[in-house]
């Protein structure tokens, strides 16, 4: 269901890869029953309501049923713990010159980048919060 990487693809103003985190975010809160007819159908069938309807932006995500909102919270918490530093510990580097110029380009390079997923993931934690 997540592809090759088993990761979801977050942006700004949604979810890049909304129909796999979106058919994952179903199964994994499917009942056993449901689940059971789920595999019984080999999936779902098409339904171009239910795809227009599927688009994961921030204000869907907001949206989701609570089961759903409480598997990516966690899911969320869990990818933040998997970083060394916190977000404000990220922001505090970056605002420190002294300390930031102390850094070869390439770690410049990489703090901006996990700066930026973590303030897409907290983002994500208030959606769904």
């Amino acid at each position: 269901m997540v592809g090759e990487e088993g990761a979801f693809v977050l942006g700004w103003d949604e979810v890049l890869t909304e129909e796999e985190l979106s058919v994952t975010l179903k199964v994994l809160c499917m009942s056993e029953e449901e689940f059971k007819e789920y595999k019984e159908q080999d999936g779902w069938e098409d339904d171009s309501e239910e795809e227009e309807n599927s688009t994961l932006s921030n204000e869907a995500l907001s949206r989701l049923k609570t089961p759903c909102k409480k598997l990516l919270y966690d899911s969320v918490l869990l990818t933040l713990e998997s970083y060394g530093a916190d977000l404000k510990t990220e922001q505090d580097l970056l605002n420190n010159k002294e300390a930031y110029e102390k850094l070869s380009r390439r770690e410049q390079q990489a703090l901006h980048v996990r700066y930026g997923q973590k303030r897409i993931l907290h983002q994500l934690l208030e959606l769904v919060q």
